[in-house]
């Protein structure tokens, strides 16, 4: 009789459990993580999301899950997708890197902006800000103009996130 006890309290867990994976599986939502940097690059972050662009990439801004000021999104799922406050990539700092020697991620600049660039598994890259008081990572679908992308993030980021202390621009 223990058991059957049990039973009963589980099928109702086990029915919303379904309940709720059915309506998420056929959910068009693009979801990403929310970073989780300190009080100053969150500000930063925050004055970032207020000056974002509508389009970017050609595509029409449309945020991911869950709804935050330190992500942003731009088309459908494989979506543009935006994370303010990341950690610094382990890549940025490799000599392998500055030397030019790991062709999966390779250090440029576009319109006043610095970037990590690495290449994803499964196509597309992932580009990260360089020399700037916060980190800004942005990943980008495969067969989606990179350069087009980051031309149109590099004013705001600009704008909003500052070089680091000590830094000089090129």
């Amino acid at each position: 009789m223990h058991s059957s006890r049990h039973r009963l309290i589980g099928l109702p867990a086990l029915a919303l459990l379904l309940t709720a994976v059915g309506c998420s599986s056929g959910d068009d939502t693009v979801s990403a993580a929310v970073p989780s940097p300190d009080a100053k690059v969150t500000g930063l972050c925050r004055d970032l999301d207020e000056v974002l662009p509508a389009r970017v990439g050609g595509e029409s801004r449309a945020d991911p899950e869950p709804a935050s000021a330190l992500t942003a999104g731009w088309g459908d799922d494989p979506a543009i997708i935006l994370r303010c406050g990341v950690i610094r990539p382990p890549k940025m700092v490799s000599p392998e890197v500055a030397e030019g020697r790991d062709a999966d991620a390779v250090p440029g600049g576009v319109e006043g902006v610095d970037w990590l660039m690495e290449k994803r598994d499964g196509g597309g890259y992932r580009f990260t800000t360089a020399n700037r008081q916060g980190y800004v990572e942005v990943t980008v679908p495969s067969g989606v103009d990179s350069s087009g992308v980051l031309i149109d993030l590099a004013s705001a980021i600009r704008r909003t996130v500052p070089w680091q202390e000590g830094y000089t621009a090129p």
